[in-house]
């Protein structure tokens, strides 16, 4: 049965995951800053543009790694 247990705290961690994605999706206009970070990389061109938010990416990135630093060291 230990087996099942695991598996629940997982799920409950994808879930709460998914929660806060789908927030963070929600509150994304009300936080102008966020992709438009020094180091984002946009280039426009006559055909179009290209657009790699690097450093949104990596302080995202951290701020994950941090999370998930702090529930697996409960």
């Amino acid at each position: 049965m230990p087996e099942f247990s695991q598996f629940g705290k997982i799920l409950i961690i994808i879930g709460l995951v998914v929660a806060g994605v789908g927030l963070i999706l929600i509150a994304g206009d009300k936080i102008p800053w966020l992709g438009r970070l020094p180091g984002d990389i946009f280039v426009k061109g006559k055909k179009g543009s290209f657009y790699f938010p690097i450093t949104t990416c990596l302080i995202v990135s951290a701020l994950l790694s941090f999370i998930f630093y702090l529930f697996r060291h409960k």
